[in-house]
């Protein structure tokens, strides 16, 4: 049954801590288990096509990583690893996107993935307006009982996350570009709200291993997370070349509907989301625009 039990699988711990792209680790998970892997020799590698620098990488992580005090720390921290491989608790979701995640390392409430989830994102420097009407649409849809996900950014991303911690029935979902151990919460300004988070039922995911630094290229990619967990996205601010378009952009992909708040035409926050309406996404007005 979803979410009951989870064995932490050593191989998988191993796989999942590699320093190799995750479209290499889901080429190889898709034609064997993560002990095939670790037990695969040089010819039976280079036979697959993937290039041999990645098996080098391999070979060298099985002596340098600390597979068992790796594993002792998932274990004490309650820290749930999926693999892509794991058809009961992967998301289902996540299966239609493109460069879905190997591996999902997960936090609190797992149920939360599997259920009624909208994304609201926005620029990180969000002004007053963007604060309030965030926060607004996370409690309101909170309150409906569909989980607000977000990604723990400053501005509106914590704001959404806000909302649905003001709300005593609903959830939130943060994805992260860093690990989800303690030490790594980015920014650190929401380390409390990352721990309220998981104190009301909440769920921190993402695909990168413990002790991810917070590189500015992780955080675009974790976006197609964000939209793919979601059924629906709603962009509150967003600057010209706000990440927030990028999970847009990845929820069009993914066949998602996207909903942009409209703002102030003298605004450089506005000039992403009204861009955005002008393209055809929906004009959100109120929380019940985008009811299932």
């Amino acid at each position: 049954m979803k979410g009951e039990i989870i064995i932490e699988n050593y191989y998988d711990i191993w796989f999942s801590s590699i320093n190799i792209k995750n479209k290499y680790k889901l080429r190889l998970l898709e034609l064997y288990d993560s002990n095939k892997i670790w037990n695969l020799n040089e010819k039976e590698f280079m036979s697959l096509k993937i290039r041999k620098d990645i098996f080098n990488e391999i070979e060298i992580s099985k002596k340098k990583y600390n597979i068992k005090k790796y594993q002792n720390y998932i274990i004490k921290n309650d820290i749930k690893l999926i693999s892509v491989r794991d058809k009961n608790n992967y998301p289902k979701k996540l299966y239609y996107i493109d460069n879905m995640p190997a591996y999902l390392y997960v936090r609190g409430n797992i149920n939360n993935l599997y259920s009624d989830n909208v994304a609201v994102v926005g620029s990180r420097h969000a002004t007053e307006y963007g604060r309030y009407v965030s926060r607004k649409i996370g409690k309101e849809l909170a309150d409906m009982n569909i989980n607000i996900v977000s990604g723990l950014a400053l501005g509106i991303d914590k704001f959404a996350h806000l909302g649905a911690l003001d709300s005593r029935i609903g959830k939130t979902i943060a994805v992260l570009g860093t690990g989800v151990s303690n030490e790594e919460i980015y920014p650190y300004q929401n380390k409390r709200i990352f721990e309220r988070i998981l104190e009301n039922g909440g769920t921190i995911i993402s695909e990168y291993k413990l002790n991810t630094a917070p590189n500015k290229e992780n955080f675009p990619l974790r976006n197609r997370i964000i939209s793919g967990i979601s059924d629906k996205i709603i962009i509150v601010e967003a600057t010209k070349n706000s990440g927030s378009l990028i999970t847009a952009r990845y929820g069009l992909e993914q066949g998602k509907d996207i909903y942009a708040v409209p703002g102030n035409i003298t605004s450089k926050n506005s000039i992403g989301t009204n861009k955005l309406i002008e393209e055809g996404a929906y004009l959100f007005k109120k929380t019940s625009d985008i009811l299932y």
